[in-house]
Protein backbone atom coordinates (compact mmCIF):
# COMPACT_ATOMS: atom_id res chain seq x y z
CA UNK A 1 0.00 0.00 0.00
CA UNK A 2 1.49 3.40 -0.96
CA UNK A 3 0.37 5.80 1.20
CA UNK A 4 2.35 8.85 0.04
CA UNK A 5 4.66 11.18 1.84
CA UNK A 6 1.45 13.45 3.50
CA UNK A 7 -1.57 12.47 4.45
CA UNK A 8 -4.83 14.38 5.56
CA UNK A 9 -6.54 13.83 9.10
CA UNK A 10 -10.18 15.05 9.65
CA UNK A 11 -12.70 15.41 12.08
CA UNK A 12 -16.28 14.90 10.78
CA UNK A 13 -18.51 15.35 13.98
CA UNK A 14 -19.47 19.05 12.38
CA UNK A 15 -20.59 17.64 9.14
CA UNK A 16 -23.45 16.02 7.71
CA UNK A 17 -22.43 12.88 6.09
CA UNK A 18 -22.83 13.87 2.58
CA UNK A 19 -21.13 17.17 3.79
CA UNK A 20 -18.19 14.67 5.09
CA UNK A 21 -18.16 12.94 1.74
CA UNK A 22 -17.47 16.14 -0.03
CA UNK A 23 -14.58 17.06 1.67
CA UNK A 24 -13.43 13.10 1.25
CA UNK A 25 -13.55 13.71 -2.56
CA UNK A 26 -12.31 17.21 -2.22
CA UNK A 27 -9.10 15.43 -0.55
CA UNK A 28 -8.75 12.85 -3.05
CA UNK A 29 -8.53 15.29 -6.14
CA UNK A 30 -5.79 17.28 -4.32
CA UNK A 31 -4.05 14.49 -4.06
CA UNK A 32 -3.60 12.69 -0.73
CA UNK A 33 -4.04 9.36 -0.62
CA UNK A 34 -4.79 8.70 3.34
CA UNK A 35 -7.49 10.24 5.27
CA UNK A 36 -7.62 9.80 8.91
CA UNK A 37 -9.86 10.35 11.16
CA UNK A 38 -10.33 9.87 15.50
CA UNK A 39 -12.67 7.80 17.55
CA UNK A 40 -13.82 9.77 20.48
CA UNK A 41 -17.70 10.93 21.31
CA UNK A 42 -19.35 11.12 17.43
CA UNK A 43 -19.62 8.89 14.50
CA UNK A 44 -18.53 5.08 14.47
CA UNK A 45 -15.51 5.04 12.26
CA UNK A 46 -16.15 1.77 10.15
CA UNK A 47 -19.68 2.31 10.17
CA UNK A 48 -18.51 6.05 8.46
CA UNK A 49 -16.11 4.44 6.57
CA UNK A 50 -18.24 1.86 5.00
CA UNK A 51 -20.70 4.56 3.33
CA UNK A 52 -17.10 7.22 2.58
CA UNK A 53 -15.90 3.97 0.20
CA UNK A 54 -19.07 4.25 -2.26
CA UNK A 55 -18.00 8.25 -2.27
CA UNK A 56 -15.18 7.96 -3.15
CA UNK A 57 -12.91 5.99 -5.84
CA UNK A 58 -8.69 5.81 -4.22
CA UNK A 59 -8.63 7.59 -1.14
CA UNK A 60 -7.42 4.95 1.66
CA UNK A 61 -9.24 5.52 5.32
CA UNK A 62 -7.09 4.97 8.23
CA UNK A 63 -8.63 5.10 11.76
CA UNK A 64 -6.34 7.63 13.74
CA UNK A 65 -7.30 6.15 16.34
CA UNK A 66 -10.14 3.07 17.04
CA UNK A 67 -10.27 2.94 20.85
CA UNK A 68 -8.82 -0.50 22.04
CA UNK A 69 -11.24 -0.22 25.29
CA UNK A 70 -15.28 0.25 23.22
CA UNK A 71 -14.31 -3.03 21.18
CA UNK A 72 -13.05 -6.54 22.28
CA UNK A 73 -10.21 -7.95 19.73
CA UNK A 74 -12.29 -10.23 17.84
CA UNK A 75 -14.87 -7.42 17.05
CA UNK A 76 -11.65 -5.10 15.79
CA UNK A 77 -10.54 -7.65 13.67
CA UNK A 78 -13.90 -8.42 12.40
CA UNK A 79 -14.58 -4.68 11.41
CA UNK A 80 -10.97 -4.34 9.95
CA UNK A 81 -11.19 -7.95 7.92
CA UNK A 82 -14.88 -6.20 6.56
CA UNK A 83 -13.79 -3.02 5.29
CA UNK A 84 -10.47 -4.76 3.83
CA UNK A 85 -12.66 -6.92 1.81
CA UNK A 86 -15.30 -4.96 0.65
CA UNK A 87 -12.48 -2.01 -0.27
CA UNK A 88 -9.05 -3.92 -1.18
CA UNK A 89 -6.05 -1.90 -0.07
CA UNK A 90 -7.93 1.39 0.98
CA UNK A 91 -8.01 0.18 4.35
CA UNK A 92 -5.58 0.98 7.82
CA UNK A 93 -6.54 0.14 11.00
CA UNK A 94 -5.09 2.44 13.41
CA UNK A 95 -5.42 1.86 17.45
CA UNK A 96 -4.79 3.18 20.40
CA UNK A 97 -5.17 3.08 24.11
CA UNK A 98 -7.21 6.59 24.38
CA UNK A 99 -7.23 8.24 27.57
CA UNK A 100 -8.79 7.86 30.87
CA UNK A 101 -11.13 10.36 30.70
CA UNK A 102 -12.78 9.02 27.68
CA UNK A 103 -12.98 5.23 28.91
CA UNK A 104 -14.10 5.73 32.34
CA UNK A 105 -15.98 9.23 32.41
CA UNK A 106 -17.75 8.92 29.09
CA UNK A 107 -17.79 5.48 28.57
CA UNK A 108 -18.02 3.74 31.76
CA UNK A 109 -15.20 1.67 31.08
CA UNK A 110 -12.10 0.60 33.45
CA UNK A 111 -8.68 1.70 32.19
CA UNK A 112 -6.02 -0.39 33.27
CA UNK A 113 -2.43 -1.16 32.42
CA UNK A 114 -2.98 0.18 29.06
CA UNK A 115 0.41 -0.88 27.72
CA UNK A 116 -0.19 -4.48 29.19
CA UNK A 117 -3.50 -4.55 27.37
CA UNK A 118 -2.26 -3.09 24.44
CA UNK A 119 -0.06 -5.89 24.18
CA UNK A 120 -2.54 -8.98 24.92
CA UNK A 121 -4.99 -7.37 22.82
CA UNK A 122 -3.12 -7.30 19.50
CA UNK A 123 -1.54 -10.83 19.86
CA UNK A 124 -5.81 -11.85 20.56
CA UNK A 125 -6.91 -9.61 17.26
CA UNK A 126 -4.25 -11.24 15.51
CA UNK A 127 -5.53 -15.19 16.44
CA UNK A 128 -9.00 -13.64 16.23
CA UNK A 129 -11.65 -16.18 14.40
CA UNK A 130 -13.18 -14.73 10.98
CA UNK A 131 -15.08 -17.12 8.93
CA UNK A 132 -16.37 -14.56 6.35
CA UNK A 133 -14.74 -14.81 2.87
CA UNK A 134 -11.31 -12.85 3.68
CA UNK A 135 -9.73 -9.79 2.37
CA UNK A 136 -6.80 -10.97 0.31
CA UNK A 137 -4.72 -9.86 2.97
CA UNK A 138 -5.45 -8.14 6.29
CA UNK A 139 -5.24 -4.10 6.35
CA UNK A 140 -2.18 -2.69 7.84
CA UNK A 141 -1.79 -2.26 11.75
CA UNK A 142 -0.78 1.31 12.65
CA UNK A 143 -0.43 1.74 16.60
CA UNK A 144 -0.78 5.17 18.22
CA UNK A 145 2.87 5.27 20.18
CA UNK A 146 4.31 8.06 22.13
CA UNK A 147 6.65 6.42 25.08
CA UNK A 148 9.53 3.75 24.54
CA UNK A 149 7.58 0.47 25.10
CA UNK A 150 4.76 1.08 23.06
CA UNK A 151 7.10 2.49 19.98
CA UNK A 152 8.98 -0.81 20.38
CA UNK A 153 5.64 -2.60 20.40
CA UNK A 154 4.50 -1.07 17.39
CA UNK A 155 8.04 -2.07 15.69
CA UNK A 156 7.34 -5.66 16.87
CA UNK A 157 3.75 -5.99 15.80
CA UNK A 158 2.49 -3.37 13.10
CA UNK A 159 3.20 -1.67 10.10
CA UNK A 160 3.69 1.71 11.39
CA UNK A 161 3.27 4.23 14.50
CA UNK A 162 0.81 6.97 15.00
CA UNK A 163 1.98 9.93 16.89
CA UNK A 164 0.53 13.52 18.18
CA UNK A 165 1.63 16.27 20.58
CA UNK A 166 5.41 15.19 19.26
CA UNK A 167 7.79 17.92 17.79
CA UNK A 168 10.48 16.63 15.19
CA UNK A 169 12.80 15.24 17.59
CA UNK A 170 10.37 12.68 18.75
CA UNK A 171 9.59 11.70 15.04
CA UNK A 172 13.11 10.86 15.04
CA UNK A 173 13.47 9.07 17.94
CA UNK A 174 10.31 7.14 16.89
CA UNK A 175 11.95 6.20 13.44
CA UNK A 176 15.10 5.28 15.00
CA UNK A 177 12.96 3.02 16.87
CA UNK A 178 11.10 1.84 13.89
CA UNK A 179 13.44 0.92 11.67
CA UNK A 180 13.63 2.17 7.99
CA UNK A 181 10.53 0.42 6.37
CA UNK A 182 8.28 0.86 8.68
CA UNK A 183 5.16 3.85 9.08
CA UNK A 184 5.84 6.69 11.38
CA UNK A 185 3.08 8.94 11.05
CA UNK A 186 2.84 12.11 13.13
CA UNK A 187 -0.06 14.36 13.30
CA UNK A 188 0.72 18.31 12.45
CA UNK A 189 -2.16 20.58 13.34
CA UNK A 190 -2.16 23.23 11.21
CA UNK A 191 -3.95 26.81 11.39
CA UNK A 192 -3.71 29.06 8.55
CA UNK A 193 -4.28 32.21 10.21
CA UNK A 194 -1.46 34.92 10.18
CA UNK A 195 -2.54 36.89 12.91
CA UNK A 196 -0.87 35.65 16.42
CA UNK A 197 -4.36 36.32 18.77
CA UNK A 198 -6.59 34.59 16.46
CA UNK A 199 -3.96 31.73 15.35
CA UNK A 200 -3.51 30.79 19.26
CA UNK A 201 -7.28 31.89 20.11
CA UNK A 202 -8.13 29.00 17.77
CA UNK A 203 -4.78 26.55 18.58
CA UNK A 204 -6.03 27.15 22.19
CA UNK A 205 -9.70 25.80 21.58
CA UNK A 206 -7.93 22.83 19.83
CA UNK A 207 -6.03 22.50 23.10
CA UNK A 208 -8.69 22.23 25.89
CA UNK A 209 -8.97 18.97 25.47
CA UNK A 210 -5.36 17.20 24.76
CA UNK A 211 -3.33 19.59 26.67
CA UNK A 212 -5.30 17.80 30.64
CA UNK A 213 -4.60 14.39 29.66
CA UNK A 214 -2.11 12.67 31.11
CA UNK A 215 -1.17 10.66 28.08
CA UNK A 216 -0.10 13.84 26.33
CA UNK A 217 1.08 15.77 29.32
CA UNK A 218 3.67 13.28 30.29
CA UNK A 219 5.05 13.48 26.15
CA UNK A 220 5.21 16.84 26.41
CA UNK A 221 7.02 17.14 29.87
CA UNK A 222 8.94 14.56 28.16
CA UNK A 223 10.03 17.34 25.00
CA UNK A 224 11.39 19.51 27.81
CA UNK A 225 7.71 21.69 28.67
CA UNK A 226 6.98 22.67 32.23
CA UNK A 227 4.10 22.43 34.17
CA UNK A 228 3.93 25.77 33.65
CA UNK A 229 3.18 25.44 30.16
CA UNK A 230 0.23 23.30 30.74
CA UNK A 231 -2.02 25.58 32.49
CA UNK A 232 -4.01 28.39 31.70
CA UNK A 233 -4.89 27.21 28.06
CA UNK A 234 -1.11 26.28 27.52
CA UNK A 235 1.58 28.73 27.48
CA UNK A 236 2.47 30.51 24.06
CA UNK A 237 5.54 28.21 23.84
CA UNK A 238 3.80 25.06 24.33
CA UNK A 239 0.57 26.47 21.83
CA UNK A 240 3.61 27.74 18.53
CA UNK A 241 5.36 24.77 19.14
CA UNK A 242 2.97 21.79 19.00
CA UNK A 243 0.39 23.66 16.33
CA UNK A 244 1.39 25.31 12.97
CA UNK A 245 0.05 28.32 12.59
CA UNK A 246 1.01 31.46 9.77
CA UNK A 247 1.42 31.07 6.19
CA UNK A 248 1.80 28.48 4.03
CA UNK A 249 5.12 28.77 3.65
CA UNK A 250 5.85 28.61 7.58
CA UNK A 251 3.00 25.79 7.58
CA UNK A 252 5.07 23.87 5.10
CA UNK A 253 8.62 24.53 7.06
CA UNK A 254 6.81 22.89 9.93
CA UNK A 255 5.74 19.72 8.07
CA UNK A 256 9.07 19.75 6.36
CA UNK A 257 10.99 19.28 9.43
CA UNK A 258 9.10 16.61 10.52
CA UNK A 259 9.21 14.61 7.11
CA UNK A 260 13.19 15.56 7.60
CA UNK A 261 13.31 13.33 11.06
CA UNK A 262 12.29 10.87 9.25
CA UNK A 263 13.95 9.47 5.89
CA UNK A 264 12.33 6.56 5.45
CA UNK A 265 8.43 5.80 4.75
CA UNK A 266 6.30 8.62 6.36
CA UNK A 267 2.60 9.78 6.94
CA UNK A 268 1.84 13.57 7.89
Amino acid sequence: MDIGRLGAFCFFDAMTAEESAALCRRVERMGYKVLWTPEAWAREPFAHFGYLFGKTDRLIYATGIANIWFRDPITMASAARTLAEAAEGRFILGIGVSHRSLVEDLHGGKYARPFSYMSEYVLRMKQALYRAVPPKADPPLVIAALHPRMLALAAREAQGTHTYMCGPEHTAKARAVMGPNAWVCPLLTVILERDAAKARARAREHLSFYAVQPNYQRILMSQGFAQADLENGCSDHLVDTMIAWGTEEKIAERIDAHLAATPAMCAC
